[in-house]
């Protein structure tokens, strides 16, 4: 049995115990490390060598990289050459011989000779047709016969009219005579020398004298007026005879005119009237463009302007010529003036009665154009990009970059646009490939492209 004091120093001993024991447990938990602290160690192993891997691996791939792309847009340029800008308008006319005839029989009959063909040229008094007449020398004999009868007639008319106008000249010295003896009886039987009945006897002498005469003078009027119907029978039957002459002798019709031989609507034997359609004979060596130009145009219009025709493509220029005419008045109906441009046709490219397309360059002056294709739009402007070189200390040549510039275009010319502002002469600008462009994008010129062949290499 313990004694208190016994029990008691056990408790004391074994708190001793226990005092002595902490330090070593202290010691043990110290000696295990937390594990967030792994974490972060692993964290910075791994970010140490990306960068490590980032340093010298980066370098070698982005050069495999550069080696593989492109250094640039592939694109074709141009300089830009000083040409002569043309301030000019559009029409549509239609050409004309300047001299032209149609032939047209002069008498009736039947084609018995063709000595062309369609497009033949002739010259003047060359035979183009021959034609047989349907007069005959009878006709001509009775014609001859109707201007002798008309002959006779007349001067029996003019026997008839001389033989009147004798009359007539008996007449008047008539009526002198009696109106002598008129006045003289007058003067007597106021004297009381002769009496009344003198007077009545010799008023009516005078009476009768001056009605004979005006009976005459209406007979020489009526002569006269039957001398000439007589005459003008004469004339148409003389004029007849000519006729029936003419048609028995031109029965050939000539070339008036050099030119070519148009469309021949008649064939051998037809029968064909007086202004008939025989052909057309076309002169192309000189053709004249009939334009009609707005009155709000025609104050710029003067003689001398150049005047071009274009082909059905709008680019192919068929001739040159001038303004050779210019209206001086208007049409009421369409308000536009009539212009004529004279062209030479010498290789007969031009045709009569040709519908083309006419431009009318109203000025000139000097300036640049571009191709269509080296224009851009954006937002309403036009661009075009301009090349210029640029230089970086990491580069150790230039690098051909393309510059996007504003520019102010004027009309189409050939196709190409001129350029009223923005862009100088000798100047280099990019033709094409605009689309894969921005600007300041680095360029390549097709023209600096190895060529797969030289080096060996398969073609792709």
């Amino acid at each position: 049995m313990l004694t208190p004091d016994s029990q008691a120093f056990p408790r004391e001993a074994d708190q001793h115990a226990d005092q002595a024991s902490v330090p070593e447990t202290n010691l043990n938990h110290d000696s295990r490390q937390p594990w967030w602290i792994w974490l972060v160690l692993g964290g910075l192993l791994l970010l140490g060598g990306g960068f490590l891997t980032w340093r010298f691996v980066a370098p070698i791939f982005m050069a495999q990289q550069q080696q593989q792309m492109p250094p640039g847009v592939l694109v074709e340029t141009e300089q830009v050459q000083p040409t002569t800008l043309e301030d000019s308008s559009e029409f549509i006319g239609n050409l004309e011989s300047v001299e032209g005839v149609v032939l047209r029989p002069e008498i009736a009959g039947r084609v018995t000779q063709i000595y062309v063909s369609e497009g033949d040229r002739v010259n003047p008094g060359d035979p183009i047709f021959q034609i047989s007449p349907d007069r005959t020398q009878a006709e001509l004999n009775a014609a001859l016969a109707n201007v002798n009868a008309a002959l006779a007639n007349r001067n029996s008319a003019q026997a008839q009219l001389q033989s009147q106008e004798a009359e007539l000249i008996r007449a008047a010295a008539e009526v002198e005579l009696q109106e002598s003896e008129y006045e003289r009886t007058s003067m007597l039987v106021a004297e009381g020398v002769q009496s009344q009945q003198a007077l009545d006897l010799a008023t009516r002498d005078l009476t009768t004298a001056r009605a004979t005469y005006d009976a005459t003078d209406r007979q020489v009027q009526a002569s006269k007026a039957n001398l000439a119907q007589a005459i003008a029978t004469l004339q148409q039957a003389q004029a007849e005879v000519q006729a029936v002459r003419s048609d028995l002798s031109d029965t050939t019709v000539t070339a008036p005119i050099s030119g070519v031989i148009g469309d021949i609507p008649v064939k051998l034997g037809s029968y064909v009237n007086i202004g008939d359609t025989l052909t057309s004979l076309v002169q192309n060596e000189s053709l004249d463009l009939r334009l009609s130009v707005p009155i709000e145009q025609a104050s710029q219009l003067r003689n001398g302007l150049p005047v071009e025709l274009r082909g059905g493509d709008g680019e192919t220029v068929l001739g040159r010529g001038q303004i050779s005419f210019v209206s001086p008045a208007t049409s009421p109906e369409a308000q536009v003036v009539l212009a004529k441009a004279t062209f030479p046709n010498p290789t007969g490219q031009l045709r009569d009665k040709q519908s083309v397309t006419a431009r009318v360059i109203w000025n000139t002056r000097p300036g640049v154009v571009v191709p269509v294709t080296a224009v851009s739009r954006l937002g309403g402007q036009t661009f075009v990009y301009v090349v210029e070189q640029q230089q970086t200390p990491e580069q150790e040549a230039p690098q051909l970059i393309a510059r996007q510039r504003p520019v102010t275009l004027g009309d189409i010319q050939d196709n190409s646009y001129q350029v009223l502002d923005g862009l100088q002469a000798g100047e280099e600008i990019v033709v094409s490939g605009i689309l894969n462009l921005s600007d300041g994008a680095p360029i390549m010129l097709s023209s600096q492209m190895p060529d797969p062949s030289a080096s060996g290499a398969p073609p792709q």
